[in-house]
């Protein structure tokens, strides 16, 4: 089509359509959308192409131009054959003679495109069961589409699910309205999962797969513990008090260190809360995992000391070059320190 065509739009002939079958078109698509939580413009696109692919292999017409145009409103079908106006047709199918074309219309021009309407009278239930199974598979098309659309935006988030069934190597987690998958490397090895199980997962990867978006979780990740701190408490969530560092053994013990970006914040009361409470809810997601939360400092010696409180430190000793440190302790603070 040449960018600035004239499109003509022709109507052959006029149609009594029953106005039970207008009924039922507008509940059926007021009902797959609101089944498959997809706007009615996703259905009615499908619709439409769906309905197009029927009356090609209905009436043969493979090599022409069909379009379908649904009214929502009052639930008409309109079909129509795209034309190119020429001069001399050398494909029937897709171009029509400016003579043909002015006999239509009048003020038809050489490059216009004449779309000419071609309802077939049984376009009710022939072509809607005709084209049933194309538009289930637009709709999971469709459907797929925006659920890999919604999860690459939360991908690096904290996601709900429930555990749908276990296998060797890998469970399978229901998240809302698509399937994830928890590979073994990405699961805590204390754990124990079962069916119907509700947990929360790091989601770690979302890719475009054959079928269907592929979607990989983690409970292990350290990522998992900066996201429930963000979801659990307000001043990580606001930025008032910053993660800057987490060390994780999954399903055996967390070390989280914390700042404050603000003056007078306690970083560490602020994420254990009134009695613990705030850390208690994290601890509780990880089914018991130890957590401490130590006050990060930017000097190495005094960080060290913080992350082995409540052991008391001789001496510190830390080589650069080596990016290590060799710490001493008395002995009765020994078992103290390596717990």
């Amino acid at each position: 089509m040449k960018v600035g065509s004239t499109h003509l739009f022709i109507r052959c002939k006029k149609l009594n359509r029953n106005g039970r079958m207008k009924t039922e078109l507008r509940a059926a698509i007021t009902q797959l959308s609101a089944e498959r939580n997809l706007p009615k413009e996703v259905v009615l696109a499908a619709l439409e192409s769906a309905l197009v692919s029927a009356y090609k292999r209905e009436t043969s017409a493979l090599e022409q131009d069909v379009v379908v145009k649904i009214d929502p409103n009052v639930g008409g079908i309109s079909f129509y054959v795209q034309k190119t106006v020429v001069e001399s047709v050398a494909n029937p199918d897709r171009e029509i003679s400016l003579e043909d074309a002015r006999a239509l219309r009048t003020g038809a021009q050489v490059g216009d495109v004449a779309s000419i309407e071609c309802t077939p009278r049984n376009i009710g239930r022939i072509a809607v069961q005709a084209a049933k199974q194309v538009v289930l598979q637009r709709l999971r098309e469709a459907e797929h589409r925006i659920i890999y659309e919604e999860l690459t935006d939360r991908e690096g988030k904290v996601v709900s699910g429930i555990v749908q069934f276990i296998e060797p190597k890998r469970v399978y987690v229901r998240l809302n309205r698509t399937e994830a998958m928890l590979p073994l490397n990405e699961q805590v090895p204390r754990e124990h999962y079962y069916r119907g199980q509700r947990l929360k997962f790091y989601l770690l990867d979302v890719a475009q797969g054959g079928k269907e978006p592929q979607i990989i979780v983690s409970r292990s990740h350290p990522n998992l513990i900066r996201r429930l701190f963000e979801l659990e408490i307000p001043e990580v969530h606001n930025g008032i008090v910053e993660l800057k560092a987490i060390a994780r053994e999954a399903g055996h013990r967390t070390k989280v260190a914390v700042t404050a970006t603000q003056e007078n914040v306690d970083p560490v009361g602020c994420c254990l809360g009134p009695r613990g409470i705030r850390l208690q809810s994290i601890i509780k997601e990880l089914n018991s995992e130890k957590m401490d939360v130590i006050q990060w400092h930017a000097d190495p010696g005094v960080f060290i000391s913080n992350a082995l409180s409540p052991a008391q430190v001789a001496s510190i000793n830390i080589s650069k070059e080596t990016n290590t440190a060799t710490v001493t302790v008395p002995d009765k603070q020994l078992s103290l320190a390596i717990g």
